[in-house]
């Protein structure tokens, strides 16, 4: 149900819409997981994503996913997204991020300068049942916990707390006016406020390191980072094949090519942002221009760093321009109601986020293949911390969770009918332990699959390389 069919209903009738589903799809039916009988093969699948894809970096793509079950996992999204339609629904849609797992939870900087913990990647983003949200975030969480060594016991405790969250979170929002929802967002003192009082000294030490860490991660720290002085022009540093400058990238022709196309990229996408920030970017100059290897399920997608100064070399702006493709959800929940996908990306996560970054925008390029694609614009770092889930206790991962999941409840509670999800999932755990089942099974499917694509490397069917993996692989 859309948000234009359920907002003429009262809150009353909405609850009853919420409550009779259970009839149709119990709450326990959730815990239910088997691999269809025609099955798509994982790797073909995958291989399917990749032939769209710049194919010289086809194979650091599979050897990123190699790399563990997380890794395939993060990858995966469009494996999982054909399991996920034969799951029970209830039928109540939402705005979806399309790609919930745990990584793309974090702290972000909103336009007046406060740090926010919300959702980051909505490459995927699209209308959709909320439930696969949920249960996609579910069981990042348990393969992120076997990753760690956690027992059945403890990925259940927190799995259940994810979704409990979730839930209780749904209720808090059922209740309120529909301003309010939209007002909700989590900002950085409440979130070390909860953590502080649940942690150990040790932990909240660490927390309180990160959130300093983050408000460092500013356009100047990245500058440092990326870019260097050269015959006394400020330059984009190579770092192929993670960052590689389009001089070092093209031919002449194809880079002065590319080069004009990439700053009318900039020029027209502005017509996407309002007005004022118009006028913002108008006072920055593009200096220099790259290519970046992102994320792990983004890697053979075209990439583009841009390098804006405006006052002066130490007044920079970091744009990143991204390949926006159709959504993996889009094949078992309905194709966007955008044409350019670009946009599909950005209406998604202005819809999801309580806050989103004030550079956010859209656009369609020609490349040198004469193909038209569709890019969002948005700014490559900016007071960004990534959690670290290899690094986090069971406790630590519990309220971690907890928080990923009042999120997700938040981003889907502006665009699905929030009354009657929350008259779904009631005060009862049976959704929670029903989708901590579900999340064991679905990581020993993700398991199978990971093992799927190392066979068919050793087989010859793809080529992995295993040389250049970037560390923790970013979405920027």
């Amino acid at each position: 149900m859309t948000a234009t069919a359920y907002t003429h209903l009262t809150p009353r009738e909405r609850t009853a819409l919420g409550r009779a589903a259970r009839s149709r799809v119990p709450r326990s039916s959730h815990a239910e997981y088997e691999p269809a009988k025609d099955r798509r093969d994982p790797v073909d699948t995958v291989a399917g994503q990749s032939a769209l894809r710049l194919p010289e970096l086809v194979p650091l793509r599979y050897g990123r996913m190699l790399e563990s079950p997380f890794r395939f996992f993060r990858g995966a999204a469009a494996v999982m997204a054909a399991d996920l339609a034969d799951t029970p629904s209830t039928g109540f849609r939402a705005q979806l991020c399309g790609d919930a797992h745990l990584m793309n939870f974090r702290l972000l900087a909103s336009p007046e300068r406060r740090l926010m913990f919300d959702i980051n990647d909505f490459d995927e983003t699209l209308p959709g049942p909320w439930e696969w949200d949920v249960k996609r975030l579910a069981a990042s969480l348990v393969i992120a916990g076997r990753a760690n060594g956690f027992g059945a016991a403890e990925r259940s405790r927190v799995v259940c707390a994810t979704v409990r969250s979730y839930r209780e979170s749904m209720a808090r929002f059922a209740g309120m006016r529909t301003l309010d929802v939209w007002y909700t967002r989590i900002d950085v003192d409440e979130l070390h406020g909860l953590m502080s009082a649940r942690l150990d000294p040790r932990a909240r030490r660490r927390i309180s390191r990160t959130f300093g860490k983050a408000r460092s991660r500013d356009h100047v720290q990245a500058l440092r980072k990326l870019a260097r002085v050269e015959d006394g022009r400020l330059r984009i540093a190579a770092d192929p094949p993670l960052v590689t400058p389009l001089g070092e990238l093209l031919p002449e022709d194809e880079h002065r090519f590319l080069d004009g196309r990439l700053r009318d990229l900039v020029d027209r996408y502005a017509r996407t942002l309002t007005a004022d920030r118009r006028e913002l970017l108008a006072q920055y100059r593009v200096v220099d221009m790259a290519r970046k290897v992102v994320g792990v399920g983004s890697v053979g997608t075209r990439c583009w760093i841009l390098l804006l100064l405006g006052r002066d070399d130490g007044d920079p702006l970091l744009l990143q321009a991204k390949e926006a493709v159709d959504s993996v959800l889009a094949d078992f929940a309905g194709p966007s109601a955008y044409v350019n996908q670009g946009e599909r990306v950005v209406a998604g996560q202005r819809l999801m986020q309580a806050t989103s970054d004030m550079f956010l925008g859209w656009e369609r390029v020609t490349g040198l293949d004469g193909r038209e694609r569709d890019f969002y614009v948005r700014q490559l770092r900016d007071w960004k911390a990534i959690p670290q889930p290899e690094l986090m206790t069971g406790d630590v991962m519990r309220l971690f969770g907890r928080v990923c999941g009042a999120t997700l409840a938040r981003a889907h509670a502006r665009s699905g009918d929030r009354i009657a999800v929350a008259a779904y999932l009631g005060r009862a755990d049976t959704f929670d332990r029903a989708v901590a089942r579900f999340a064991e099974a679905y990581a020993d499917q993700n398991e199978d699959d990971h093992q799927a694509l190392a066979e068919a490397v050793r087989a010859g069917r793809v080529s992995a390389d295993l040389g250049v993996t970037g560390g923790r692989a970013t979405s920027g």
